[in-house]
C-alpha cells in the first residue's frame, strides 16, 4: 500500500483524526458511556478515518514479469524507392553501385528477401534466419516484417506511422525495433506519432539508413502537363519539364511519338544542374484515342535511364463550340470579335444585337431575333456580354438568372466585355453580380477615357497562364504583350474579388488597392468567368492582322468550354475538376442530365461506376447540390493510383448511360533515383530513444541489441481511493451510522 502525501497533508490528516477522536470521546461521555453510543461514535471515527485516508490517495501496487520471451522486430522497407541503385560497396568503391534492396538482403531471411514488394506487415519468424541474428535467438525472438504502405499498390508508398503502429499493437512484449529503410516517407500521418507511442512504451527504434543523400547523376523527364483531350485540326501545345542533375549542360532531342504519323522532335538545351520548361506542338488530323509517348535520349553518365520516357493518353475529337455574343451597339470590339470567331471552323457563333438605332434587334447571318430560351441557352458553351444591361429593350432579370445557371450548373463560360456606355452597371443589381470578377468604382460607371494609348502589364499569374500565352517562349510572350497596340478606354475596376486571378493590369494607372485590373479570370460553380476591362483588343491586329487577336479569343473560348466537352452524350454530359487529376487528390465529378423532353432533370438517381487501372470497382452516387441545381449532379472520390479510370455514368429515370475515360496522373510517391531521407529516420530514432546507423555497422548494432537491459517489471496500480467498492463501503457505513442515530432517538 502506498500513499501520495506530503508533510503538510500528513500533518493536517493527523490533526483531523485527533480532533475527530476528541469529539467522539466527548459525545460518548455525555451519553453515560452507553454501549450503543460507543458503537455509533466508533463508526463516526471510522468514517472520518476513511475520508482522511481517501484524501491521501492510497494505492495497491502489483508487479509482474511477462511470461513470453521478449521480441525484437526487424522491419525492412520493400517500397519501390529501395530499387534505387546508389549504394557504394565499401569493398569495391569503384564498382557499380548496388541497389538499396541488394545491400540489405544479407540482413533479412532469404525466404522473404525476394517476396512480393506489395506484401505489407507479413510476419516471418525464424525462416532461414541470417547468421547475423542467430546468436540472439536464446535471448530474443527475432521477427522480420516487410513494410511499405496501405495503398492498393502498396509498394508505391512508404507509411512509417502505420507500419510502426501495427508492430507495437501486434507484439505485447516488444523489446526493440530495427528499422531498415531509406527514409522516403511519403504517405500516412507523421511517423512522430508512432515514435512517441513507442517512447512511452519504452521501445527504442534503431534505424539502419540505406542509400545516399546525394542525388544521382541523371537527366529526368519530370512531367507532362498535357490536356486530356484535343481538337482535330487544332495545334496543341504539350508542356513538359526536364531536370538535369549532371554538372554540364545537355543538348537533348525531345521526341513525341504515338501520333499515327511521323514522330515530332524538338532540340532543347538544359543547363547543368538546371531545369527546363518548354512545349512541343502537335496538330492532330484524326479523331480517336491516342497514347502518346514523350522521350529524351539517355546520356552516358545517367544512373537511371527509366525516367527518360513518359506516356500519356489523350482523346482527339471534332469541335463544335457554340458561342453567343450579346451586344447593344456594334462597336469595333464587337465587330472584330464576331469576325474572328466566325472564321474559326470549330466555333458556331450566334449574335444578339440590341441596336439603339433600330426598332428591333440586328439581323443577318448568325443573328438571333430574341434571347434564347432556357433549354436553348444551356446548349451554348460560352456567352459574351458586351455593353449591355437590364433595360426594357435589352436583358431581363429572368435572362440574367438563366445565364447564371449556365455557368454555375452547366460548366458554361461567361465573358464580361464592358464598354464606355456603362450598361453593365445594371447587371450588378442582378444575379450576375455574384459572378462579376471585379469591384467596380461606383463613381465612374462609364470607365475612363485616355488621350494617350495605354498598355497591358502581365502579372506573375498572367506570365504562367496558358490563357495569355500569345507566344510559346515566356520571354517572347511578355515582349509581345508589352508591345501590343495600346487601348484608349478602360473600365473602372477598383480591385479583383476574392477568388479572382488577375492576369493583366494597367501599366501605369492605380487605385488605392493597387494597379487597375484589366484581365481577371475566376471560376464560379462548375463554369468559368472572364473580365476584359478594355475594348481595344481589336487594335492588336495592327501590323500582324489576326495573329494575336484571333489567338487570344480562340484560347478564351476553348479554355471556357474545356470541361463541357470532356464527355458528352445525347442527354448527359460528364465533366470533372480539376482538369488534370492526380492520384491521392480529391476528384469532383459533375453530370448534367436532361429529361426525356430535353429539360434539365431536377431529381433522379445518377450513379457512376468507376473502374481503376488495377480493376477495382467503386460505385459513386451523384447528388443534387441544392434546389437551384438545374440538372447538375455532383459527387467526389479520391483516385489512389495513376492511370486510366473508366467511368460509366447511368441515370435510372432516363435510362441513359455515358462511358468515359479519365486519365489520372500517377502522382508517383516512390521515385526510383531520388535521394534517401535520413532526416526522417533520425527523427524516429531520436523520439523513441534509439539511434541511427548504417549497414556497415550492423554487427555493432546486434551486439548492442544483445546487451539491452531487461525492461522494468510491469506495475499494476489499484487506486483504492477511487475504487467503486471503497466508495460503496463509505456510503454503506454512512447509511448504518444515520440509521443507528435514528434508532437511538437522536436527531
Amino acid at each position: 500500500m502506498t500513499f501520495h502525501w506530503t508533510a503538510t497533508t500528513l500533518l493536517i490528516s493527523l490533526l483531523v483524526l485527533l480532533l475527530a477522536a476528541g469529539c467522539c470521546l466527548i459525545s460518548w461521555r455525555r451519553s453515560g458511556y452507553t454501549r450503543s453510543m460507543g458503537i455509533l461514535e466508533a463508526l463516526r471515527f471510522l468514517l472520518v478515518f476513511m475520508a482522511v485516508v481517501s484524501l491521501n490517495q492510497p494505492e495497491l501496487l502489483q508487479e509482474y514479469q511477462p511470461d513470453e520471451q521478449p521480441t525484437l522486430v526487424v522491419m525492412y522497407d520493400v517500397s519501390e524507392s529501395m530499387q534505387t541503385q546508389d549504394v557504394i560497396d565499401p569493398e569495391r568503391p569503384a564498382g557499380t553501385p548496388l541497389r538499396r534492396m541488394d545491400r540489405i538482403e544479407e540482413f533479412i531471411p532469404s525466404a522473404t528477401s525476394e517476396s512480393d514488394p506489395a506484401t505489407e506487415n507479413s510476419e516471418v519468424a525464424d525462416v532461414n534466419l541470417p547468421e547475423l541474428w542467430s546468436g540472439m535467438s536464446d535471448q530474443l525472438e527475432v521477427v522480420f516484417e516487410p513494410f511499405s504502405s496501405t495503398l492498393s499498390d502498396a509498394s508505391r508508398g512508404t507509411d512509417f506511422n502505420q507500419a510502426l503502429k501495427s508492430t507495437y499493437e501486434l507484439h505485447s512484449n516488444l523489446r526493440g525495433i530495427v528499422l531498415i529503410s531509406d527514409g522516403d516517407w511519403n504517405t500516412g500521418t507523421t511517423p512522430a506519432e508512432a515514435a512517441t507511442e513507442l517512447r512511452m512504451r519504452n521501445v527504442p527504434v534503431f534505424a539502419v539508413a540505406v542509400g545516399s543523400e546525394d542525388r544521382l547523376p541523371d537527366v529526368q523527364l519530370v512531367n507532362i502537363d498535357a490536356p486530356t483531350f484535343g481538337i482535330a485540326g487544332k495545334t496543341m501545345r504539350i508542356p513538359f519539364r526536364i531536370n538535369n542533375w549532371l554538372p554540364k549542360a545537355q543538348e537533348l532531342s525531345v521526341t513525341l511519338s504515338g501520333t499515327l504519323e511521323a514522330p515530332i522532335s524538338k532540340t532543347v538545351r538544359v543547363q547543368g544542374m538546371g531545369e527546363l520548361r518548354d512545349t512541343i506542338n502537335w496538330r492532330p488530323t484524326k479523331t480517336g484515342d491516342y497514347k502518346l509517348r514523350l522521350e529524351i535520349p539517355v546520356a552516358d553518365e545517367e544512373s537511371n535511364p527509366e525516367n527518360n520516357v513518359l506516356e500519356f493518353p489523350i482523346r482527339i475529337q471534332n469541335e463544335t463550340l457554340k458561342v453567343l455574343i450579346v451586344e447593344s451597339y456594334p462597336r469595333w470590339e464587337y465587330r472584330y470579335l464576331r469576325n474572328a470567331l466566325e472564321r474559326d471552323p470549330g466555333v458556331d457563333v450566334h449574335c444578339l444585337l440590341f441596336h439603339p438605332d433600330l426598332d428591333g434587334v440586328g439581323g443577318g447571318r448568325g443573328y438571333l431575333e430574341q434571347f434564347p430560351g432556357e433549354e436553348e441557352l444551356f446548349d451554348y458553351d460560352v456567352v459574351f456580354l458586351g455593353d449591355v444591361g437590364v433595360e426594357a429593350s435589352q436583358l431581363t432579370i429572368e435572362e440574367t438568372e438563366q445565364i447564371r445557371q449556365l455557368v454555375r450548373n452547366h460548366a458554361g463560360g461567361l465573358v464580361f466585355l464592358p464598354g464606355f456606355r456603362g450598361k453593365q452597371e445594371t447587371l450588378l443589381s442582378t444575379e450576375l453580380e455574384e459572378l462579376y470578377p471585379v469591384i467596380v468604382d461606383p463613381a465612374a460607371p462609364r470607365g475612363h477615357g485616355l488621350p494617350v494609348p495605354a498598355r497591358f502589364s502581365l502579372t506573375e499569374s498572367g506570365r504562367r497562364s496558358q490563357l495569355t500565352r500569345l507566344e510559346v517562349d515566356e520571354r517572347e510572350n511578355e515582349r509581345v504583350w508589352s508591345n501590343l497596340p495600346g487601348f484608349q478606354w478602360y473600365a473602372s475596376a477598383l480591385r479583383s474579388k476574392i477568388g479572382g486571378e488577375v492576369l493583366a493590369v494597367h501599366e501605369t494607372e492605380s487605385t488605392r488597392f493597387g494597379r487597375v485590373p484589366l484581365i481577371v479570370a475566376r471560376t464560379f460553380g462548375t463554369g468559368k468567368v472572364l473580365f476584359m476591362g478594355t475594348d481595344g483588343a481589336w487594335r492588336w491586329r495592327k501590323g500582324v492582322e489576326d495573329l494575336y487577336h484571333y489567338r487570344f479569343w480562340g484560347q478564351v473560348v476553348r479554355w471556357m468550354a474545356y470541361q463541357r466537352n470532356m464527355s458528352q452524350g445525347e442527354s448527359m454530359r460528364l465533366f470533372y475538376s480539376p482538369d488534370r487529376p492526380e492520384a491521392g487528390n480529391v476528384l469532383t465529378l459533375n453530370a448534367n442530365v436532361s429529361g426525356p423532353t430535353g429539360e434539365p432533370l431536377q431529381t433522379g438517381t445518377v450513379v457512376c461506376q468507376i473502374t481503376s487501372p488495377s480493376g477495382q470497382v467503386e460505385t459513386l452516387r451523384l447528388q443534387t447540390t441544392d434546389e437551384e441545381s438545374w440538372g447538375l449532379f455532383t459527387g467526389m472520390f479520391t483516385p489512389e493510383e495513376g492511370g486510366n479510370y473508366t467511368v460509366l455514368t447511368t441515370c435510372t429515370e432516363t435510362g441513359t448511360q455515358l462511358e468515359t475515360t479519365i486519365a489520372v496522373a500517377g502522382g508517383e510517391r516512390e521515385v526510383i533515383g531520388d535521394p534517401a531521407r535520413f532526416d526522417v529516420l533520425h527523427e524516429i530514432a531520436t523520439i523513441s530513444r534509439g539511434e541511427v546507423t548504417d549497414p556497415s555497422q550492423m554487427n555493432q548494432l546486434v551486439d548492442k541489441l544483445a546487451k539491452l537491459e531487461e525492461p522494468e517489471p510491469v506495475v499494476r496500480r489499484l487506486r483504492v481511493w477511487a475504487h467503486p467498492l471503497w466508495g460503496g463501503l463509505m456510503i454503506l457505513l454512512l447509511a448504518v451510522f444515520w440509521s443507528g442515530r435514528k434508532l437511538a432517538g437522536l436527531a
